[in-house]
């Protein structure tokens, strides 16, 4: 089988992070620095991806399923054997070989798109992506020949003081026609300062045998950085939440501060909407067209439609349709569907519910696990009382209904279409259509009490 696959390399521990957590899968611009280049790969036109696990391996397959193949590097002996581990699962394989660094999240599709073309237009047997760094202290140096082509990559702790003066440097990203790779790694050794397997030295020895060796200079140094640090992680996402402000400004989006407004990778966001500062955009968040987010705002996998003004709000997980309005202060939990033209104010907390068109829950309410109808308004104060110490209970609330301010919705329990609730009032049993529910104490006032009191 021809074609391209990758193998990704995500076996090490990443000691600098310190963590309990593999490197690979800490989160940059909302995503494992992992998920990154296996959407690269993908977008490049991988037709399989292969991921070399090691320290915390069996975490690393549970956050990427069935997206690869798994392979285990036991012991952490170099880039070459980290390499070596996959040869069982490309026995069938004559395509090329893309390999892949797990902590680049930084890396687009489109370069390594790039780099495969070009490796194979050149009819190498191994092509690597250089790039031409502002300071190349800890990369392996490109060395070339007198022509230009790739003699070696020597390794850092390898390279002499003439070697080290190289700017152009290996960014761990290489093409490899498969069955030339492994027959190279065969003749790999450790003799070397770090007694490992170096996954470069098959470019010197495919060289030695005369088969073509290509590099391919990266436009954009910044998409090859390898990220081993918690500094180096901060640096990153300053790169990608940059890259995605830029994207959404060039289709439309005004973004009062890019640098105080962060904007995780998938999300999208429609054109002459206004995002204003300290606003964060997370996860699988959609946002329609002129809408007005922020200041002081927080949206995580939430569908967000048009028109919809959201002030020092934070909702995750819901759904909010067209011509909203809400907050200050106002907290939408999971499962939470508000439609259209509803109007929240300030200090409301909804929760696992539905608030049906046009009605209003205009401030310091907590709506739980209750079916609000259309153009209901839900008084001052309003609480549903949603919870007995033991479980949850649903209440109804249905079209039309109005709730005095500072009274107590005892679920589960129904307040008929266009009933009213007395203010103040405890409700414990369904209020029929159109009736008026009251659930106080008689008001009794005793004369004189200030008297009696001193």
């Amino acid at each position: 089988m021809a074609g391209l696959l990758t193998v990704v390399l995500a076996a090490g521990k990443g000691t600098r992070m310190k963590s309990a957590l593999p490197k690979v899968l800490h989160r940059v611009g909302g995503k494992s620095m992992l998920q990154h280049v296996l959407d690269a790969a993908n977008k490049a036109g991988s037709e399989k991806n292969i991921v070399v696990v090691g320290f915390g391996g069996q975490t690393v397959k549970e956050a990427i399923g069935s997206q690869a193949e798994f392979v285990v590097q036991e012991e952490q002996l170099g880039t070459g054997h980290a390499v070596m581990q996959a040869e069982q699962l490309l026995k069938e394989f004559d395509g090329t070989v893309m390999v892949l660094c797990g902590d680049t999240p930084l890396l687009q599709g489109d370069l390594i798109a790039k780099l495969y073309n070009e490796h194979k237009q050149a009819g190498a047997k191994a092509t690597v992506l250089t790039a031409k760094m502002p300071d190349a202290t800890g990369y392996g140096r490109i060395i070339r020949t007198a022509n230009g082509a790739v003699r070696k990559i020597v390794e850092q702790k390898d390279a002499s003081a003439e070697e080290l003066l190289v700017d152009e440097v290996n960014s761990g990203i290489y093409c490899f026609e498969c069955a030339a790779l492994f027959e190279s790694l065969a003749k790999l050794n450790c003799n070397n300062a770090q007694g490992e397997y170096y996954l470069t030295d098959v470019l010197e020895i495919l060289g030695k045998e005369n088969e073509k060796v290509w590099a391919v200079v990266a436009d954009d140094y910044e998409q090859t950085l390898g990220i081993n640090s918690r500094v180096q992680l901060a640096g990153a996402e300053h790169i990608l939440r940059r890259r995605k402000t830029i994207e959404l400004m060039d289709q439309g989006v005004t973004i009062m501060d890019p640098a105080s407004t962060f904007v995780d990778m998938q999300v999208t966001v429609g054109k002459d909407t206004i995002i204003y500062p300290f606003t964060w955009l997370e996860g699988s968040t959609t946002i329609g067209e002129s809408c007005e987010i922020g200041p002081n705002s927080r949206f995580m996998d939430t569908t967000i439609g048009n028109n919809v003004t959201a002030h020092f709000s934070y909702a995750h997980e819901c759904v909010i349709a067209d011509d909203v309005i809400m907050g200050p202060y106002v907290h939408l939990r999971p499962a939470t569907k508000i439609a259209k033209g509803v109007k929240i104010g300030n200090f409301v907390e909804v929760k696992n519910s539905t608030v049906g068109e046009g009605s209003k829950l205009p401030h310091l309410s907590y709506i739980g696990d209750t079916d609000i109808g259309s153009g209901v308004n839900m008084g001052c104060g309003t609480i549903t009382v949603n919870y007995d110490g033991k479980h949850k209970f649903r209440s109804t609330i249905e079209d039309d209904a109005f709730v005095g301010c500072n009274s107590n919705l005892v679920s589960p329990v129904t307040i008929g279409k266009g009933a009213y609730v007395g203010a103040g009032s405890t409700i414990t049993k369904d209020v029929p259509p159109a009736a008026l529910g009251i659930g106080r104490a008689r008001q009794t006032n005793i004369e004189g009490w200030r008297d009696k009191r001193k």
